[in-house]
Parts: C-alpha cells; sequence; structure tokens
C-alpha cells in the first residue's frame, strides 16, 4: 500500500508541474525561450533607427545588430513609439537596411579577484593576450545606483600618500573623492602615477578614458611599474573608439570597484581623464537629440556626472571603501567651465595644477593657496593644523609679494611678515618638489620640521 502511495505521489500533477518548472529553468540558462527582435530602419553616420523593439526595451539596454556569426554590439538611447534609436559600440556602423537586431538586455559583468593584474577594454574584455578572464558567480550592472546616504559608513582613517605636497596641506580620508584639475600637458598623468603607488589599498582600478594609445602602454608598463602592476585592474578606451566606449570604461570601472568594497577591501580607483568621459556623454546626448545648454554640453552630461561620482566613496556596514581620483582636463585653463564646476560640486576636495608653477619647474605643480581637502578638519591634529595655516599665510604673502620684488620695489626690514615669508617659503617649495623617480614620504611632517630646522639663522615658526 505504501508502495502505491510513493508512487502516486511521484507521479501527482503538483510534482510532474514542478519538474517541468525546472527543466525550463534550466534551458532559459542556458538559452531564452524566445528571442526578442527588430531591423534597421535608417542609419546615419553616428546611429541607427531600430523597428520592432520599441515595447520591449530600456534605455541602455544592449542589442546586437546582425546575425550571431557577424554581429555588432549597440546600446539603445532613445526610445520612441515607432523606432529605438542604437548606437554602436565600434567606431564603423556595419549594418545595412533591414539588417535584424536583437534584444539581449542590461550591460553587465562578471568581476573577480582574480581580473588583478589584467588589463580590459570598457566592456569587460581582456586586452593583454593573456588567458581568458575567469568570471565571478554574480552579474554586475554597469549603470548601479549609489548606496544609500543614510546607510554609508562615515570616511575612514587618513591615508598616506607619500607625496608632500598632499600629505601636508590637503591631507586625505579612506574613501574621499578628489579631483585634479589641470590643462593639458602640466603633469595629471604623472601625479596619478605617483598617486597609483599609494600602499595603504588592497586593489587598484586604473581607467585611462580618451587616452592616447602610444601613452597606455607606457603609462601602465614603464610609469606605473611591475610591483603596482600586478595589484592593479586597468581599464582602458583610448581616443581612437567610439564615444559608446569611452562612456562605459568608468562605468566599468566604477562596478569592478564596487564588487572588491563588496568584500570588504580597500580600492583606489584613478579615472584619467572624467572630462572625456563628459565629451563622450555629450556626443551620446546630442545623437539622441538633446539641446545642448551649457557650452554643448546636453542636460544629461551633468547628470550623468555626479551619479558617477556619488558611486565612489565609502561603503555600507561591513563593506570597505572606494577612495577616488578623478583628473579634470580644463579646457584653455578654463576652471570655470560647466564640467569643471560640476565635479569640483560634487567631489570631497580638488587638486589645482598650475602651469606657470610648471614652468617654474616645480612638480607636481600643485597650488597650495586653490587646492583643498573638504575632510582635512578631520585628519589634522590641532598643532599640525595650526602649522598649515601658518605656512598658508607665508605662501599668501610671499605670492602677494612677487611682481613687488621682481621690480625691484621690495625693501628689507619694513614687513618682518614679508622677510619670514622670503627666507622660508622657497625652501618649502623645494621640499614640496617631488618627481616620480623620488621615493615616497614617509613622514611628511617630519620632513618639513628637517628643512625648516635647518634654517636655524632665520626666525622659527612659531606652533
Amino acid at each position: 500500500m505504501s508502495d502505491m502511495s510513493d508512487l502516486s505521489l511521484r507521479n501527482s500533477p503538483a510534482t510532474s508541474l514542478h519538474r517541468l518548472a525546472e527543466a525550463l529553468d534550466n534551458c532559459e540558462a542556458q538559452q531564452p525561450k524566445i528571442r526578442v527582435g527588430g531591423f534597421v530602419s535608417k542609419i546615419s553616420r553616428t546611429h541607427l533607427e531600430v523597428r520592432g523593439l520599441s515595447n520591449r526595451v530600456k534605455l541602455w539596454e544592449c542589442v546586437a545588430i546582425g546575425d550571431d556569426d557577424n554581429r555588432q554590439l549597440a546600446q539603445i538611447i532613445l526610445i520612441d513609439k515607432q523606432v529605438v534609436t542604437v548606437k554602436p559600440l565600434d567606431v564603423h556602423i556595419q549594418a545595412r537596411l533591414g539588417t535584424p537586431v536583437w534584444h539581449l538586455g542590461p550591460m553587465r559583468i562578471f568581476p573577480h579577484a582574480s581580473w588583478k593584474g589584467r588589463i580590459l577594454n570598457a566592456v569587460g574584455e581582456p586586452i593583454d593576450g593573456n588567458p581568458r578572464l575567469e568570471k565571478g558567480k554574480a552579474a554586475v550592472s554597469l549603470d548601479k545606483l549609489p548606496p544609500p546616504a543614510m546607510k554609508r559608513k562615515p570616511p575612514g582613517s587618513s591615508l598616506r600618500t607619500g607625496v608632500r605636497v598632499l600629505d601636508i596641506f590637503t591631507p586625505l580620508c579612506a574613501g574621499q573623492r578628489m579631483g585634479i584639475f589641470a590643462g593639458s600637458g602640466v603633469g595629471k598623468s604623472t601625479l596619478l602615477a605617483m598617486l597609483a603607488k599609494t600602499p595603504d589599498f588592497d586593489s587598484r582600478i586604473v581607467c585611462l578614458v580618451g587616452e592616447r594609445s602610444r601613452e597606455v602602454r607606457e603609462f601602465l608598463e614603464t610609469t606605473l611599474g611591475a610591483v603596482e602592476r600586478t595589484r592593479t585592474i586597468a581599464i582602458v578606451s583610448t581616443s581612437d573608439e567610439s564615444p559608446m566606449m569611452r562612456r562605459l570604461a568608468p562605468l566599468t570601472a566604477m562596478s569592478v570597484a564596487e564588487y572588491l568594497r563588496g568584500k570588504g577591501e580597500r580600492v583606489l580607483v584613478i579615472i584619467d581623464s572624467i572630462t572625456r568621459f563628459a565629451h563622450a556623454a555629450r556626443e551620446i546626448g546630442i545623437a539622441a537629440g538633446e539641446p545642448p545648454v551649457a557650452r554643448g554640453y546636453t542636460p544629461s552630461v551633468l547628470t550623468d556626472l555626479p551619479r558617477l561620482l556619488e558611486r565612489a566613496g565609502p561603503g555600507m556596514e561591513g563593506e570597505g571603501s572606494i577612495t577616488g581620483f578623478f583628473s579634470v582636463l580644463v579646457d584653455g585653463d578654463d576652471h570655470n567651465d560647466p564640467i569643471a564646476d560640476c565635479i569640483r560640486g560634487t567631489l570631497d576636495g580638488h587638486l589645482v595644477l598650475d602651469r606657470m608653477i610648471a614652468d617654474q619647474g616645480r612638480y607636481p605643480a600643485v597650488n597650495i593657496l586653490a587646492s583643498i581637502s573638504r575632510l582635512a578638519p578631520k585628519i589634522w591634529k590641532e598643532d599640525h593644523h595650526k602649522l598649515v595655516l601658518q605656512l598658508r599665510a607665508l605662501i599668501a604673502q610671499y605670492e602677494d609679494t612677487r611682481d613687488l620684488r621682481l621690480m625691484g620695489g621690495f625693501q628689507q626690514g619694513v614687513d618682518a611678515e614679508s622677510d619670514l615669508a622670503i627666507r622660508l617659503v622657497p625652501k618649502i617649495y623645494e621640499l614640496m618638489n617631488q618627481t616620480q623617480s623620488d621615493p615616497l614620504s614617509a613622514d611628511a611632517y617630519q620632513e618639513l620640521a628637517k628643512a625648516l630646522n635647518s634654517l636655524r639663522d632665520q626666525t622659527p615658526i612659531k606652533s
């Protein structure tokens, strides 16, 4: 009797439906049950229009143009009642009218800790010639939202970068986001390479956006160094690639960093440059029909920037942190352009590299008076804070009297503060001078004290 009851249970409708559901789930994991598609109805030099997908897709989802043997990936940038506008990830459009277009879903990657030491493109594929990447178990969306504000941890402990001018005048916390503002050729990449060697991180993500192809290998192999390469995941989109790839590269970098932060690691993210991300987003916005509102930038650019930058920072309880350095290429050395203003107001501080300082041969060419770290008051000890305020006052006094001294109109002994500034500030500038080949500073304040104490015949600074 019991055997008959067991047989009836195994053959019951509920059990059969359960087995059928499991079989369908297994099939769906290997191959989607239904393939949703449309066809190309219009081709322009920058984008395509596709019919048949309007009611089935969302913005920024991915589609495949063409057959499986010869397909081109694209993203959806505009959805209308009848047509969907897509922009290919490649520079050259290969489709013809009537070419089939298949819906693939959201852009996702599968990050894994073994990616350290590898070089990837903007969609997470290896470009270093090494074996295929190991995939993680969980898929990560490239367009994740930042952590909720009230669930985030406060910034962590102080960081030692080893760059004296930063450690003294703009000290940093774990999870802080800093911008490096400069025109072209003032030393942004060199400073970023120095910061990449900071020892207080478990992992490093270096994202090169819109860089010259010649400089990518030089930066990763020569400038960064072999030791740092093994702990670094590099994500590269060069200047000759499409705006879609240049926009995706920082999103991929931040998604990998968020994965490592979720594992409790202290992650350093370097993006060079965030301005080229904005340029790519502007091209996409114009292709989608957005009106240019501020020096050619579309409204979506000023929305995308804070959303990307806010993904860095401290994680939630039990997670690590993402410390970010974002270089900002200031067009024409104009620090008040819309992108610079938007980024400056979003980040936790900024370093301003000055072309005049670089012309004087002082590197890093940081303008101490124009640079600020908004979290510095949380880090400074009281005596350090007083010392830095006095040094800033001396530097301001020294720079204010520069023209007067050049004209020969300065008289020593008239103003004691000016005399002190003229004696000490050149020594401070000499100490702040630090090239990439120099070792990282072990204790910037001790080195500063030693340099000032060497001027025994000068008036000491009261602390």
